[in-house]
């Protein structure tokens, strides 16, 4: 009997088939809704960026995350701390990984001189810088 006519080999390749289908319609849908993540995203950033620049129990934990989505290698963050975050800026922390996700700008271009302000709120927290380590 061929690969081809064994009802097990076609049962198997309908179910790729269908995954592969149902895989296309799923990223079709996440492109329509991307116009939508990415508005919602750069909302939640700019209400985020005040917070990890002002001094609350909470912006500390904002200015990492913020840092290490500019960049992730020099800024390391544990997602752990997300758990120390209020509903709000926790929900709007999400909205930007999603917007970064599928990124249209790095997260600092969504601000007039961004690297200028992310390098300065890096030096005003003393965050350590993991360049160096990174090098080696």
């Amino acid at each position: 009997m061929s690969l081809l006519n064994n009802p097990d080999f076609r049962v198997g390749s309908d179910k790729l088939i269908a995954a592969r289908a149902d895989r296309i319609a799923k990223e079709k849908q996440r492109e329509m809704e991307l116009p939508l993540i990415r508005t919602e995203g750069e909302a939640a950033l700019r209400r985020l960026l005040p917070i990890a620049q002002s001094d609350t129990g909470q912006s500390s934990i904002v200015a990492r995350f913020l840092l290490n989505l500019y960049n992730g290698q020099r800024f390391p963050f544990d997602l752990r701390y997300l758990r120390g975050l209020d509903y709000e800026p926790f929900d709007d922390c999400i909205a930007v990984l999603k917007m970064d996700s599928q990124p249209l700008n790095e997260i600092h271009e969504y601000f007039t001189n961004g690297a200028t302000i992310f390098e300065e709120m890096a030096r005003a927290w003393d965050f350590s810088d993991h360049a160096e380590l990174n090098c080696r």
